[in-house]
């Protein structure tokens, strides 16, 4: 296929762009832009798919085709138009409420099927579009208007249930982080199969500073682990800490307390999904030590794949595949 030369203005929707000052949506519009812009496809061949929730205004401002689903539907629509349609990127734009509440059973069967979408979580752990209850992400304790007396839910931890469900790619950004944010949207184009983007997103009206441990000038070098590949995992402003496994789970230890060879070197393109989940575990949210970056880049069938397979099988044997002969081979009767 040409490779044509594009702008971000030229992905850029002639929508107002309706998001509140300062939201962190901006960020990753801007991101998406500029990526669609540089991969040089022609428009046409990106699909943007969404469902409720602020994130999901995202097929508006893009000048792509797109499709506004209902709420957490958005991975069911996607899976039908990247089966059909092998040809075209599509991309999923959701976030913690709509992909996890109600949509939280069609994006685990996404993952596990490894259909060739590229799903983006917007995660501000709160319900923003309507205006501020807590969502499955938020903390327990969290004082919104539907839990006066602060959540008692468990929240998920979006990156652990994706690679529980064994998505072959999954990472997690931070909205203010514009290169890597562009590095591992690149890299879920890149990939074929299932690919899971979680990106920390600040809502500051509802949830303000939710990530500031991640973003603050004073405390996010301390707390902020970058998975690079090949790399030994050690963070904070000298290098000071590391993360070893101990008795099957990730640790935080100071790297002068082990053995260098103890470190785990990060290993994205395993195939068992192991020991990134645990490193998933270390924070269950944006709260002391927590990873950035590519936890799985991993090789697996793509559904489609398999699915045409099958049916160029199925259409080599006679009367297979024919709907007439299958309605009538067994099982029918006739009511006078």
């Amino acid at each position: 296929m040409t490779t044509l030369t594009y702008t971000r203005k030229d992905f850029q929707s002639d929508q107002e762009v309706k998001w509140c000052p300062g939201c962190g949506d901006f960020t990753i519009l801007a991101s998406v832009q500029n990526l669609f812009a540089e991969i040089g496809l022609p428009r046409e061949k990106f699909v943007i798919v969404s469902g409720i929730g602020c994130s999901s205004r995202f097929p508006y401002y893009m000048d792509t085709y797109g499709m506004h689903g209902i709420h957490g539907r958005a991975p069911a629509i996607a899976t039908g138009i990247a089966i059909t349609r092998p040809d075209l990127s599509v991309w999923v734009m959701t976030g913690d409420g709509d992909a996890l509440s109600i949509g939280g059973n069609h994006i685990i069967h996404a993952m596990r099927r490894n259909v060739n979408i590229n799903v983006v979580v917007f995660n501000n752990q709160i319900y923003g579009l309507t205006k501020g209850q807590y969502s499955p992400t938020s903390e327990e304790g969290k004082i919104t208007k539907s839990s006066p007396w602060g959540s008692i839910d468990h929240p998920f931890n979006p990156v652990s249930l994706a690679l529980g469900a064994e998505a072959s790619y999954v990472a997690r950004s931070i909205d203010m982080d514009r290169e890597l944010t562009e590095r591992v949207l690149r890299e879920a184009y890149e990939h074929r199969g299932a690919s899971f983007i979680e990106i920390y997103q600040n809502c500051n009206v509802f949830n303000n500073h939710a990530f500031l441990e991640l973003t603050g000038k004073d405390t996010r070098d301390q707390n902020r682990i970058n998975l690079v590949h090949g790399e030994p995992i050690v963070f904070g402003p000298e290098g000071e800490n590391a993360v070893i496994m101990e008795n099957g789970a990730a640790k935080v230890v100071p790297t002068a307390s082990v053995d260098p060879s103890q470190i785990i070197v990060h290993d994205e393109f395993a195939v068992n999904p192991s020991v990134a989940f645990s490193l998933s575990r270390l924070s269950h949210g944006p709260h002391g030590p927590t990873p950035v970056g590519v936890f799985r880049n991993a090789e697996r069938t793509v559904y489609e794949t398999v699915l045409q397979e099958q049916i160029d099988t199925v259409q080599k044997k006679k009367g297979v595949g024919d709907i007439e002969t299958l309605v009538r081979s067994q099982g029918t009767w006739t009511v006078e």
